[in-house]
C-alpha cells in the first residue's frame, strides 16, 4: 500500500497524526513547501487539489514558473565516443548503463559548478 496521493503530475505524503486525528500531508520531490490535512481521505483530498491549485495560480500571478517534480525520464545527445566509453564503464561495473548513469549524474549534480566549468558548453 502507497501512502501517497496524485494530482497534476504532483505526489503527496499521506501521515496519520494520532495526536491531532487528522492526515497530513506535504507535496513531495519540489523545494517549494506546500502543506495541507484533512479530518478523512476525502477532505485530504480535496485540501490537497485545492493546495495544487492554488500554488499554480500563485506561482502564475507572480510571473514565476511552478516547480514541477522531474519525471525521472531524460533523453540526452552525447558524442559517440562518450556514449560507447559509458557502455563499457556499466559492464565492467555490472550494472545497467541506466543505473551508471543515474550514479555519475548523482556525483556530478552534487558539486559545486562554477561559472567558467560552463562555458562553451551546450545543452
Amino acid at each position: 500500500m502507497s501512502n501517497t496521493m496524485q494530482y497534476k503530475g504532483y505526489s503527496a505524503s499521506m501521515d496519520f497524526d494520532t495526536e491531532d486525528q487528522v492526515i497530513v500531508g506535504r507535496v513531495l520531490d519540489i523545494d517549494d513547501i506546500i502543506a495541507f490535512h484533512g479530518e478523512s481521505v476525502a477532505e485530504f483530498q480535496s485540501n490537497f487539489h485545492e493546495a495544487i491549485d492554488a500554488y499554480l495560480a500563485a506561482s502564475a500571478a507572480l510571473g514565476l514558473a511552478a516547480e514541477k517534480p522531474a519525471s525521472g525520464k531524460m533523453m540526452l545527445r552525447i558524442a559517440p565516443d562518450v556514449h560507447a566509453a559509458a557502455i563499457k564503464s556499466a559492464a565492467l561495473s555490472g550494472i545497467s548503463l541506466n543505473k551508471w548513469a543515474e550514479a555519475a549524474l548523482g556525483k556530478a549534480a552534487r558539486k559545486p559548478v562554477s561559472r567558467t566549468n560552463l562555458v562553451g558548453a551546450k545543452s
